[in-house]
């Protein structure tokens, strides 16, 4: 498609002068270049095409050098992305040095705060504009947050301060009844009723419709009724009481999320009231990509994909292997439960939830209501097993501890997206899971290497555990076969592997998928006359020290490799362990050292970071010459 305004002056004069008919124009070039860019470098698209109206009309209000717009977990901000000074770059989205697909304020000055996770939006415009305000300024703070979002907590503790306080801002409740999943509980509900009970957008559409039947006369009506609606400004979308009224927001809408004139005017009228405004909006996840509105989920997070023919068959992975285990340990025991915090399809509880809908439980975007809700199954006597993404679940940091650790409840934590997770970025990785792990009394950690290793460790956790266990394992696929002669014949996961062993002059302990990297490294020196040996840990917390220390009689160096932070991970604790044994060597820790880690491939974030098969054998070759 060749563009005829994106790409060329997009400044917020340009974009407040647009006709009605250039504005559609412009939503089209940019579905174009978010279609284009998405199936080559993958990101998130069912969120993005479903915003494209929103953000032109948002961008035609109000002035992007000035105001300061804050999205709520960010994966709807492309559009922003493109209108504001970034077309030219837009090709890098989520490319090693290129642009980020989260809103960054080290990327533009138009980014008013960093996000990637779900429900801060309200509490960050909310401080912005009190530092506003203290400073006697006088621009427009606005927050973009999804009905998805709105069922995580941060988001009302939030309102409940701005309905008090009533600080000027403006909340747009971009409702899609999404998030990632289908939108579950009371909230969801509710948004039901006011888009029902209102039949605002489409009795619009059935009376609009109607009128351009009568010929002349309809259109004189419609020119009539809209005169008496501007009179009335968007006070015309005040039509039912809501739940936002009685905390203390002033409530608009429904408006019709892909009709530009009229989000136009309520942006305008929300500008004139001096206290805090929710404007709710209706819009359709994966508008204008047929694909993307018939299945929204699968069209969330994707890799590159052929237009055309669309998303394909997910492959096998850690993810998928993890659900089919819980499934068959399911099977064989009707005390297990599964919960999920919004990401039924993203840790692959789907099937379960068909096989046993009354045994699994979607929380919403809710980690901690999810934990500690584990905790009361737990002490009733079922086993839940809590899924959730490890940057996540750091949210339920304090409920892991009070509610499940400190009573040795039987909770079993089944981490996705352990270590690095590629292209999403520095807010998406699993890199802090170990350090807080160890942090918590009475927690058992298991970090399986590859898929077999990976279902012992759940049936492990599962069937002869009794307190709380983490099960952390990788996004993608596993490097080795399922049946793969190295790995699988390790069959007890307590004790510590030697998966190679040819000489003493230094030995590598890793742990969980790394192992590949230890690999590389250990063939790579021994090419070079250099011999040591591999031990490989699935059992991580408690550390089964001694039997360590006696795989290491001998050895002159000991290195340890982890992908996850040095500081309280894996390689310290076993130093320390180490040494309370009464080892006297130092291990040399090869780990993350900041993990503030930008977009690029999982393979460019080892090596950026020091940590693949070629840097850590070049690494210990150094060290050994000293």
């Amino acid at each position: 498609m060749d563009y005829k305004f994106l790409g060329k002056d997009t400044s917020p004069e340009f974009l407040q002068s647009l006709k009605p008919e250039e504005r559609k124009q412009l939503c089209e070039e940019l579905r174009d270049k978010i279609l284009n860019t998405v199936s080559s470098n993958g990101g998130h698209l069912a969120s993005n095409l479903g915003a494209v109206e929103l953000t032109v009309a948002l961008l035609s209000v109000f002035d992007y050098k000035q105001d300061k717009i804050v999205f709520d977990v960010g994966h709807q901000a492309y559009s922003y992305k493109l209108l504001t000074g970034r077309f030219d770059r837009f090709n890098t989205l989520r490319q090693k040095e290129g642009i980020s697909g989260f809103p960054r304020i080290t990327e533009s000055p138009y980014d008013a705060f960093d996000t990637g996770h779900s429900s801060t939006s309200i509490s960050a415009a909310m401080g912005i504009a009190r530092a506003r305000d203290l400073e006697g300024k006088n621009y427009n703070v606005v927050s973009i947050i999804g009905d998805g979002a709105l069922t995580g907590g941060l988001a009302y503790e939030a309102i409940n301060d701005l309905g008090h306080s009533k600080t000027r801002m403006i909340i747009i409740l971009n409702d899609n009844e999404m998030s990632i999943d289908k939108n579950v509980g009371g909230l969801s509900k509710h948004l039901s009723k006011l888009r029902i009970s209102s039949g605002y957008i489409s009795a619009k559409q059935t009376t609009e419709s109607f009128l351009q039947k009568l010929g002349f006369l309809g259109r004189g009506l419609i020119k009539m009724i809209l005169a008496i609606k501007d009179f009335f400004r968007f006070l015309l979308y005040r039509k039912t009481p809501s739940m936002f009224d009685d905390l203390g927001l002033n409530y608009y809408g429904p408006v019709d999320g892909h009709n530009m004139e009229d989000l136009i005017k309520a942006f305008n009228g929300a500008k004139e009231i001096r206290g805090p405004v929710l404007i709710h909006v209706i819009t359709k996840k994966g508008k204008g990509y047929a694909p993307a509105e018939t299945n929204p989920s699968d069209y969330h997070g994707v890799g590159p994909f052929d237009l055309a023919t669309g998303v394909g068959p997910s492959k096998t992975s850690y993810t998928t292997v993890f659900a089919n285990t819980m499934t068959e340990l399911a099977a064989k025991n009707p005390k297990i439960v599964a919960i999920s915090a919004a990401m039924t399809l993203g840790t692959g509880l789907d099937n379960f939830q068909m096989k046993y809908p009354a045994r699994f439980f979607d929380c919403g975007i809710a980690e901690e209501h999810s934990v500690t809700m584990a905790g009361g199954l737990a002490v009733s006597g079922f086993i839940p097993v809590v899924a959730i993404y490890s940057s996540f679940l750091q949210r339920a940091y304090d409920e892991m501890i009070t509610d499940c650790c400190f009573m040795n409840s039987h909770v079993v934590f089944a981490i996705d997206r352990a270590g690095f997770v590629g292209n999403d970025g520095h807010t998406h990785h699993g890199l802090l899971d170990i350090s807080y792990l160890n942090s918590m009394v009475n927690m058992t950690v298991l970090s399986p290497r590859d898929y077999t290793d990976l279902k012992r460790c759940l049936t492990y956790a599962v069937e002869s555990l009794k307190g709380p266990v983490a099960v952390r394992y990788p996004r993608g696929a596993s490097p080795f076969e399922a049946n793969g002669p190295l790995y699988t014949e390790m069959e007890d996961i307590t004790m510590p592997h030697v998966v190679c062993d040819y000489g003493n002059d230094f030995a590598i302990v890793s742990t969980g998928k790394i192992c590949e990297e230890a690999d590389i490294a250990m063939e790579i020196l021994k090419e070079q006359g250099i011999m040591g040996k591999h031990i490989n840990l699935t059992l991580i917390k408690p550390l089964p020290a001694k039997e360590i220390w006696d795989l290491l009689v001998g050895i002159k160096y000991v290195f340890s490799l982890e992908e996850g932070i040095i500081s309280g991970g894996f390689g310290e604790s076993l130093e320390r362990e180490l040494q309370i044994l009464g080892f006297e060597k130092d291990v040399t820790v090869f780990g993350v050292r900041n993990p503030i880690v930008r977009a690029m491939s999982q393979k460019e974030q080892l090596k950026y970071c020091g940590l693949d098969g070629n840097t850590v054998a070049s690494s210990i070759k150094s060290a050994l010459s000293r």
